[in-house]
């Protein structure tokens, strides 16, 4: 029988009875033969999967199980994240921060604060490119936009891009305006102020989580150094762009000193030009050089066999100022005299993302010690608390710069210098304390997030969590 269709020739012809029962028997043994290779891959992949990651099949294995009657242990999926928040949006928030790794980290926190009291949909923030070090990184390429953006999604809005149709290209004039650096508790309502604290601790402690590559490479600095012992972590702050920025000069030759004038002159937003280095120093405003960090460090009993991490990036004068605190503790070691060359390749030329991977092995350490209270310092420090006060012994750079003196001139005895530096710094170990509020002089009150109290005190009194008495409890 022959049937036409337009376009379409089906032949269909009549066959004997003896082929079409021989036919069907080999239809059959065919799909036999089929079942059971299929089922046989199956069970091959099952097993070769939790082989090689346990996990990976487990709803394969979970079906496999209902089936076969073989009980399975299946791990439970972490926490979804909390449901979107349902707002009408105010508008856009576009955010361009500026600074080093540490500086943009708070200003993103301070930001996402910003969006969610004025009700607005924040736009992923953009990250300074024309600073000193010049890092061409984005958003996405320090922290893990995703998480970033779920983990918030209870209380902002936040999306990757501004919407086209907001864009100078099609006409629109956004409005732009710098922000106040520093507020009195007049700014903002009574009520919002635990508002504030609470999505800054979130963003800062939860939200901004930097990406697989930096905390893949950082968890391994961090179980490098932990196999060798207990580890500190000395922030050596003596580089050339804070020494031309701070204007600190003691140790350097005067050619030296010229090159940090010269380099501070050429950044005009560096606003003070004409510095007098010993002034500064005297009021404790001076990283300490990599020097004087070496006594301190003895002083404070740190022996020769002190594993020491330098958390920096390269050192103003390199191995010739690092000669006395490398004769002093030989175990000084660097990311980059701990891993290969090709595992750092991708960060190199990105200041940011070294910075990341310092932040991290500084937070893990035994002990913190930062020889300037920059943002990093200061961001460290209040991770340290946040992680049940580990030890970060805090530097009074001011009273060490006199016993430093009076030591280099013969008036203190080295264990008369010792004593009395560890006398200063009794009550100076990153200890429970509560942030000094001064409202009529917001700028020089204790920072947010060197000691966020708030995101310490969730479900807990405050008033026995900040008490001294309570060190013991929590290291």
């Amino acid at each position: 029988m022959e049937v036409r269709s337009e376009g379409v020739h089906v032949r269909c012809d009549k066959l004997p009875s003896p082929v079409i029962a021989r036919t069907r028997l080999q239809v059959w043994f065919i799909r036999l033969c089929s079942s059971l290779f299929l089922w046989t891959c199956l069970v091959q992949l099952v097993a070769v999967g939790e082989l090689w990651h346990p996990h990976l099949l487990s709803n394969i294995t979970n079906r496999i199980s209902q089936i076969s009657q073989i009980p399975v242990q299946v791990v439970p999926s972490p926490p979804p994240f909390l449901p979107a928040r349902n707002y009408t949006s105010n508008g856009f928030l576009r955010v361009s921060c500026n600074g080093g790794l540490n500086q943009m980290r708070a200003a993103i926190c301070d930001m996402v604060t910003v969006a969610r009291l004025l009700n607005l949909t924040l736009v992923v923030p953009e990250l300074d490119k024309t600073s000193f070090w010049a890092d061409p990184s984005n958003f996405e390429d320090i922290f893990d936009v995703r998480h970033f953006i779920d983990s918030l999604r209870d209380e902002v809005r936040i999306v990757r891009r501004l919407p086209k149709m907001f864009s100078r290209k099609y006409g629109y004039k956004p409005l732009e305006m710098p922000p106040v650096s520093w507020s009195n508790e007049n700014t903002i309502s009574n009520r919002f102020c635990h508002l504030l604290a609470s999505i800054r601790c979130r963003v800062n402690f939860q939200a901004l989580k930097f990406t697989p590559e930096i905390e893949t490479l950082g968890y391994k600095l961090v179980r490098i150094l932990q196999e060798k012992g207990p580890f500190v972590t000395l922030h050596l702050r003596y580089e050339m762009d804070m020494l031309a920025f701070s204007g600190c000069t003691h140790g350097c030759t005067l050619e030296e000193a010229e090159e940090l004038k010269q380099l501070r002159y050429a950044y005009p937003w560096w606003r003070e030009k004409e510095i007098v280095s010993e002034e500064k120093r005297s009021q404790g405003l001076c990283p300490l050089t990599p020097e004087e960090s070496s006594l301190i460090l003895q002083a404070l009993g740190f022996s020769k066999d002190t594993q020491i991490y330098i958390a920096a990036g390269e050192i103003y004068g390199r191995e010739r100022r690092l000669a006395p605190l490398r004769a002093a503790f030989p175990q000084i070691v660097k990311k980059e005299t701990l891993l290969a060359p090709e595992e750092l390749q991708q960060f190199q030329n990105h200041s940011s993302q070294m910075a990341a991977l310092d932040f991290m092995v500084a937070v893990a350490s035994n002990t913190f010690v930062p020889t300037y209270d920059g943002n990093m310092a200061k961001l460290v420090e209040g991770h340290r608390r946040y992680l049940g006060f580990k030890k970060s012994i805090l530097l009074d750079r001011k009273k060490l710069v006199e016993l430093l003196d009076m030591h280099v001139n013969g008036t203190l005895s080295w264990n008369e210098f010792a004593v009395a530096v560890r006398s200063v710094h009794e009550k100076r170990m990153g200890q429970p304390m509560r942030r000094s509020v001064i409202p009529e002089k917001p700028k020089e009150e204790d920072y947010f997030y060197a000691n966020p109290q708030e995101c310490l005190c969730v479900g807990k009194n405050c008033d026995d969590l900040l008490s001294p008495g309570n060190l013991s409890k929590t290291r």
